[in-house]
């Protein structure tokens, strides 16, 4: 059960804004694997929504929920169906299930060094800074909107005490702008999920190609670095191996009936907090939205209305935060060169590399000074 030290559930108007934090990132991904492979973007939406409330209600932190990024950029990027989707789902799900009951989070926390925990929090700023990029290329007007009403919001929340509710104007300015061009989308009930079961020969290829990007990234930025920012945003650290059982558990039992799998995430945390979540609250107004848009919006684009220059000026400041607290590190060269590789390569190299780093490092500096001596 949660610790009864964590905060009183709150449903004001921060925790609003704050739900809406990780939507920049959230919001883009689910659209492009909807649009690019044989998945209902609407039970995508259900399922996020049924988590998003029952982690809000179970950690009472706004800890947060998000595609798993690998498995998605994948499936962008090659034609990865439905079944190869469900079985990595079910793959990931068992895998991180088993991870949360046993002491492997113990051990990796004790060989794992905080810079390279900070570097991948580096990393993931640098690529969601990238990633916004793409959204001032498509649609700068509303970007360089966005961007100056969340900077009016935090001049006034700093100097005049007024609660940060920019997330609800951005995306609000952004949905207004949407509905202005292409209308309101059409409203009818989602249909009952069907079961999918995945055939032999979707597992083997799921393992080899999604599964195994992902294993990397789940661990160092959905559990070990999300772990470390509970610890420096709030007065309570959540034990990675708690993270590591909620993943398995959503994604056993979310991605066979049309789920996409799902992780939590050091971005999404900063995000929802750089916009007003304190606590679970925020997940449970996250998840609301998610919902209604999932049961009652037959197009599986309808989240494509929002003017997608707000998206990229909430992904800045997400990054900005993420940033501000990838340099509490032990080891700036270390955080730094993680950082880049993870911008240039990929989480995964970027993580063994800065591994062999971080314990080579201390060595060498260990021979030079006996040989200074």
């Amino acid at each position: 059960m949660p610790d009864t030290a964590l905060p009183t559930m709150r449903f004001n108007l921060s925790e609003l804004a704050g739900s809406l934090g990780d939507f920049g990132t959230i919001i883009p991904l689910i659209l492009a694997v909807a649009l690019v492979s044989d998945v209902n973007a609407r039970y995508i939406l259900l399922f996020f929504g049924i988590w998003f409330i029952l982690t809000g209600l179970y950690y009472r932190l706004p800890i947060p929920l998000e595609p798993m990024k690998a498995v998605a950029v994948i499936v962008i990027a090659g034609s990865i169906g439905s079944g190869e989707i469900a079985a990595a789902g079910l793959i990931l799900g068992v895998i991180f299930l088993v991870l949360g009951y046993g002491r492997f989070f113990s051990v990796i926390e004790k060989w794992v060094p905080q810079s390279v925990v900070r570097g991948i929090q580096l990393g993931l700023a640098l690529l969601l800074f990238r990633s916004s990029l793409g959204f001032v290329v498509k649609d700068p007007l509303f970007f360089f909107i966005g961007i100056a009403i969340i900077a009016g919001f935090f001049l006034l929340a700093r100097y005049r005490s007024i609660p940060d509710l920019s997330t609800i104007v951005v995306i609000g300015v952004g949905l207004v702008a949407g509905i202005a061009l292409y209308g309101v989308p059409p409203l009818s009930l989602i249909p009952a999920p069907q079961f999918i079961i995945p055939l032999p020969t979707d597992f083997s290829s799921a393992f080899s190609t999604l599964v195994l990007p992902q294993v990397v990234l789940t661990i160092t930025n959905a559990i070990l670095a999300t772990t470390l920012l509970t610890k420096d945003l709030f007065a309570h650290e959540v034990p990675p191996k708690k993270f590591s059982t909620s993943i398995g558990l959503m994604n056993l039992f979310s991605v066979p009936f049309g789920g996409f799998p799902m992780c939590h995430g050091a971005g999404g945390l900063a995000g929802q907090y750089r916009y007003g979540a304190r606590t679970g609250g925020a997940n449970v107004y996250a998840g609301l939205i998610f919902l209604i848009l999932a049961l009652f919006f037959s197009s599986p684009q309808v989240l494509s209305i929002i003017a997608v220059g707000v998206l990229g000026a909430l992904l800045v400041f997400v990054g900005i935060e993420m940033c501000r607290h990838s340099f509490k590190t032990d080891s700036l060269l270390v955080t730094g060169i993680i950082g880049i590789l993870a911008l240039i390569s990929s989480m995964t190299v970027a993580f063994i590399l800065g591994m062999i780093l971080a314990y080579l490092l201390p060595a060498i500096k260990k021979k030079f000074k006996t040989g200074v001596s």
